[in-house]
C-alpha cells in the first residue's frame, strides 16, 4: 500500500479553509474513487486527472485509487481540486518526490492535454497558505495573483508537465513577477467636462465623491441623471493598498480577477433593475458575493432605483450602516464585506413627467405618491444627499460651456481625501464618528436649528454633519462653519418628485 497526500483549500465566501487531499493506492479491483463529501465537479476530477496524465505519457496504476478530502464533513466544491488530486497521485506514483511536493499547497484547473486553467480563490488561498507557511502551486495565469497573498514561494506553472520536470530537476520554472501596470483609470471612463450646466448635480457629485456620501439622484426622463452618474468613478482615488488587498479577494472568489492582477482602482457596479434579491446582496446555491460586495471600497449605481423589488432594496439597509452582509442559509452562513456607495438615480413619477403641465399623466400628483412609496422612509433616511434635478432645452444646453473636466475635479476630491486621512485614517467622512468632525459651536447650534425644523432623525443629522464636514474639507477649512451646515443642509431635504 502506497500512502501520501498535499494541502489544498475549500472556500467559504473569500476565507479559504486547509484540506488535505490524500491519496491510497493498494491492491484489489482497479477503481479510482474520490470522497470526503465532493460536488460534482470534484468528482469529475478524476476523468480529468486521467486523461491529463495519458496526455503526458503516464498511465495510472491498474490498482485500486482512493482520494481522501480531509476534514471529511467538510463540503468540497470548485474544479481546483484537479492539480492537488494529481500531484499526490504523481507522488504516491514515485513520479515526483514527496517531501518537496509537501511544501506547497496547490490548487487549478486541469485540461484534458494536462494545461492548467484558470480557478476561484488563488488570493485567498495565498494569503492561507501564507499563514501555513507553505508555498502555493497555481495557474501561470494567476502567477501574480497568488503574489499579493505574501512573501511566500509561488509556483505559477502552465501545465502538469512542468510541474514534473520542476520537481525533478529537469528545469526550474520561473518566479512570477507583478506586472507593474499603473494604477490609474484607463481612459475609457467618461470626462465630467461633457457635462453642461448642472451646476448642483455637479456639486453634489463631488460632495459625494470626496465624502464617500450616498447620492439620490431624481428628474424627469433626459434630465442628465445617469450621465452625471457615470461621471463618478472617475473622480475617485485609487484604492489603498489594504483596500485593493480586499477587494481583490472578493473578485478572486467570484472568479472576476481580470487577468490574475489586484484591482487597482474603486470597482463600480450598475445592475439592472431585474436583478434579484440573491444577484444584488449574494447568496444562490453556493453562496456567491452579490452586487453590493463586488463594489465594496468603490460605487453601487442603481438606475430607476423604484423598479428594484421592495425585498432587495430593503436588504441594503443593514449593508449601508455596517459595511457587511451576512448571508444565512440551512447548510451554509457567510459574511462578505459589503462598504459601498451608493448612487441611485429615479423619475419623479412612472410616466416621469410628474410636474410638467404638457407631459403629465392624468393620475398626477397621485402617481408620483404611490411611485415614491415604492422605496421605505428607512431605506431615504441613508441618502446623505437629495438632488432634483431638471432638463435643459436642447438649444440651451449646447449653448452651455463646458464644465470643469474630471482630472480637475479628481484632484479637488483628492485633496479633501488627504485631509480626511490625516484626519481619522482610513475612514471616509460617510463613516467618520462625530468625535472628529471638529464643529464650531455656531455650526453645531445651526444644524441643531435644522434638525428640529425638519425632524430629521439621529440617523439623517448624523449624516448632515457628516457631508457638511466633506464641504468643509473641499474648501480647505480645518472647522465646521455654519455656511457648510446650510449648504449640507439643502441636499438634506427629502426629494420632492
Amino acid at each position: 500500500m502506497i500512502y501520501s497526500r498535499i494541502r489544498s483549500f475549500a472556500f467559504s465566501g473569500i476565507e479559504a479553509r486547509p484540506v488535505w487531499v490524500e491519496v491510497q493506492i493498494s491492491g484489489g479491483l482497479p477503481a479510482f474513487l474520490v470522497v470526503g463529501l465532493p460536488d460534482k465537479a470534484v468528482a469529475e476530477a478524476r476523468e480529468r486527472v486521467r486523461a491529463a496524465l495519458t496526455a503526458i505519457g503516464l498511465a495510472l496504476p491498474a490498482k485500486r485509487i482512493l482520494v481522501n478530502l480531509v476534514p471529511a464533513d467538510l463540503p468540497k466544491e470548485g474544479s481546483h481540486f484537479d492539480l492537488p488530486i494529481a500531484l499526490a497521485l504523481l507522488a504516491a506514483m514515485g513520479v515526483i518526490p514527496v517531501e518537496e511536493a509537501g511544501r506547497y499547497a496547490a490548487l487549478g484547473e486541469l485540461s484534458l492535454d494536462g494545461r492548467l486553467n484558470r480557478v476561484s480563490g488563488v488570493l485567498s488561498a495565498s494569503l492561507e497558505a501564507a499563514s501555513m507557511e507553505l508555498g502555493l502551486i497555481c495557474p501561470a495565469s494567476q502567477g501574480e495573483e497568488a503574489l499579493c497573498g505574501g512573501d511566500i514561494a509561488i509556483l505559477a506553472a502552465p501545465d502538469l508537465l512542468s510541474l514534473i520536470n520542476h520537481f525533478t530537476g529537469l528545469q526550474i520554472l520561473p518566479a512570477p513577477v507583478f506586472s507593474n501596470v499603473p494604477a490609474v483609470s484607463d481612459g475609457n471612463e467618461p470626462d465630467l467636462a461633457d457635462v453642461k450646466g448642472m451646476e448642483t448635480g455637479r456639486r453634489a457629485l463631488e460632495i459625494a465623491a470626496a465624502g464617500g456620501h450616498s447620492l439620490l439622484l431624481s428628474g424627469p426622463p433626459g434630465a442628465g441623471k445617469s450621465m452625471l452618474a457615470s461621471r463618478l468613478p472617475g473622480l475617485l482615488p485609487d484604492l489603498l493598498p489594504s483596500e485593493s488587498l480586499a477587494v481583490s479577494r472578493i473578485y478572486s472568489a467570484a472568479g472576476l480577477l481580470t487577468d490574475g492582477r489586484p484591482m487597482r482602482r474603486p470597482p463600480s457596479r450598475a445592475p439592472h433593475h431585474s436583478a434579484s434579491l440573491p444577484a444584488l446582496v449574494g447568496g444562490g446555491a453556493r453562496a456567491r458575493p452579490g452586487e453590493i460586495s463586488l463594489a465594496h471600497h468603490g460605487v453601487l449605481f442603481l438606475d430607476e432605483l423604484p423598479e428594484f423589488s421592495r425585498a432587495a432594496l430593503e436588504a441594503l439597509r443593514q449593508p449601508l450602516e455596517t459595511g457587511q452582509v451576512s448571508i444565512a442559509r440551512a447548510a451554509v452562513h457567510i459574511t462578505y464585506p459589503a462598504r459601498f456607495q451608493l448612487i441611485a438615480a429615479m423619475n419623479p413619477c412612472r410616466c416621469g413627467y410628474m410636474g410638467d403641465a404638457e407631459r403629465e399623466c392624468s393620475k398626477a400628483p397621485r402617481c408620483g405618491a404611490d411611485y415614491l412609496a415604492r422605496l421605505s422612509g428607512p431605506l431615504m433616511d441613508r441618502m446623505d444627499l437629495h438632488v432634483a434635478m431638471q432638463p435643459y432645452e436642447p438649444l440651451g444646453y449646447m449653448t452651455q460651456a463646458d464644465g470643469e473636466s474630471t482630472a480637475t475635479v479628481a484632484k479637488r476630491v483628492a485633496q479633501a481625501r488627504t485631509r480626511q486621512t490625516t484626519r481619522q485614517g482610513a475612514r471616509r467622512n460617510a463613516e467618520a464618528p462625530l468625535d472628529v468632525l471638529a464643529l464650531t459651536s455656531a455650526g453645531q447650534t445651526l444644524a441643531q436649528t435644522i434638525a428640529e425644523r425638519f425632524r430629521f432623525s439621529a440617523r439623517g443629522y448624523t449624516r448632515l454633519l457628516r457631508v457638511a464636514r466633506t464641504i468643509a474639507d473641499l474648501a480647505g477649512e480645518p472647522e465646521v462653519e455654519p455656511p457648510h451646515i446650510a449648504e449640507a443642509a439643502t441636499f438634506r431635504a427629502r426629494a420632492n418628485p
